[in-house]
């Protein structure tokens, strides 16, 4: 079967359904598929401090493979959830994943939201040639042939981001971040990108996950007086910070807080008079004026209450699974296996919420870049869009290296 566009495939129950043919398919030893059944392993934490996020990626994961189920599965075979809670920690998702791969013989895993935790499950994945499927944004250089990456790399949120916040609030910066790989990073190309422009990181530092009292942080700020502060806290962390910015009384008209983390989730947890008037850079916001988007706020909403929101994350972890669909219906099903799944979904588009998407041969995706300043009812006013989806280039900022479909290459 050749490789097709999936532009039109909408469901009356999913936003990106579409249908399948009958087969039956097993691996040398274990059986990818049977009793009608195809297992594939979810991997949110849905305890501790990422849970507040990574709960909300479960909810839309599943509410895809729901929806893909209700319209007769793929090859006619329900796809089985198997569901591990790795709360949190970077080493309970290398335990988890090894369980869902070995031991439940999934095809594919759809996980994680941190960068620690995506970097733990890496070498059971590559190690079992098992495919894992990534929906969070994250700070590029990785080249990896067994992770299909669904979020936002730095060039498709900071190219833009970074200039726009100096024109429009001034080049001094101070950076923000929990003490992980992915600030570390995000500030790394945030710093580039300044001295390319004129501007300056007036200050840099970074907290343990989950840490809440930002006094000390917020003084330093105060005495400071930066025009931009650069924020790459997540989760809990970066509702304490909001909050308690707010409650200082900072102006955002004058020192606004700019994020490449924040979205309705974390803005309903701090609520929305903290956070109004502050900036996010992100491919998708709730109120995303298209159909598609329409239908996919409507059935996750109808699904998991009316005061729930969605944000550029769950919404890669909904269209995620329906890019595993649309591959696997491309293969005969004698060729169904992890690797074959991955190549049979480079170059295919889709429909998401956000707009047309593509995964590139880097198993990086095509989105939609935006800048939106955050409203006292939770919700983002898009004030910047990319014309056109943007390519993913998770080396953007190295000149000397770039991922290919053949791997990491150096010139």
């Amino acid at each position: 079967m050749k490789r097709r566009d999936f532009l039109k495939g909408v469901a009356a129950t999913g936003v990106l359904g579409a249908t399948g043919f009958p087969g039956i398919w097993t691996k040398s030893g274990n059986a990818w598929a049977s009793n009608n059944e195809i297992p594939v392993g979810v991997l949110f934490s849905l305890t501790g401090p990422v849970a507040v996020v990574e709960s909300t990626l479960q909810n839309a994961c599943l509410m895809a493979i729901e929806e893909i189920n209700a319209e007769g599965g793929i090859h006619g075979r329900m796809l089985k959830p198997v569901i591990e809670d790795p709360a949190s920690d970077p080493a309970t998702f290398a335990d988890r994943i090894r369980r869902q791969v070995l031991r439940d013989n999934c095809v594919s895993v759809f996980g994680a939201y941190t960068s620690a935790s995506r970097q733990a499950v890496l070498p059971v994945v590559e190690q079992h040639d098992n495919l894992f499927w990534y929906p969070t944004l994250y700070e590029g250089r990785e080249c990896s042939r067994n992770v299909m990456y669904g979020g936002a790399v730095p060039n498709q949120q900071q190219q833009d981001f970074v200039p726009w916040l100096k024109e429009n609030f001034g080049g001094r910066f101070y950076l923000i971040g929990n003490n992980y790989v992915y600030p570390r990073e995000e500030n790394n190309v945030c710093k580039m990108i300044l001295d390319d422009i004129g501007g300056e990181a007036v200050h840099e530092e970074y907290v343990p996950m989950g840490h809440s009292d930002f006094g000390s942080v917020i003084n330093r700020i105060r005495d400071m007086k930066p025009d931009v502060i650069f924020c790459t806290l997540v989760g809990d962390s970066d509702v304490a910070f909001q909050r308690q910015m707010h409650a200082a009384g900072f102006d955002p008209e004058t020192m606004p807080v700019a994020s490449l983390t924040r979205s309705e989730i974390e803005v309903k947890a701090m609520g929305g008079a903290a956070a109004a008037g502050h900036f996010s850079s992100a491919p998708y916001f709730m109120g995303h004026e298209s159909a598609a988007n329409h239908r996919f706020v409507e059935a996750y909403l109808n699904r998991f209450g009316q005061d729930e929101v969605t944000h550029f994350v769950n919404e890669a972890a909904y269209f995620q699974v329906y890019q595993f669909k649309a591959a696997v219906e491309q293969l005969a099903p004698s060729d169904i296996t992890p690797l074959n799944i991955r190549d049979a979904a480079v170059g295919l588009r889709m429909l998401a919420p956000q707009g047309e998407i593509e995964i590139d041969p880097n198993l990086h995706t095509y989105l939609w870049p935006k800048i939106a300043r955050w409203q006292a009812d939770g919700q983002a006013e898009v004030v910047q869009q990319s014309a056109r989806r943007m390519a993913p280039d998770p080396y953007w900022a190295y000149e000397d290296q770039m991922c290919t479909a053949e791997g990491l290459v150096r010139t």
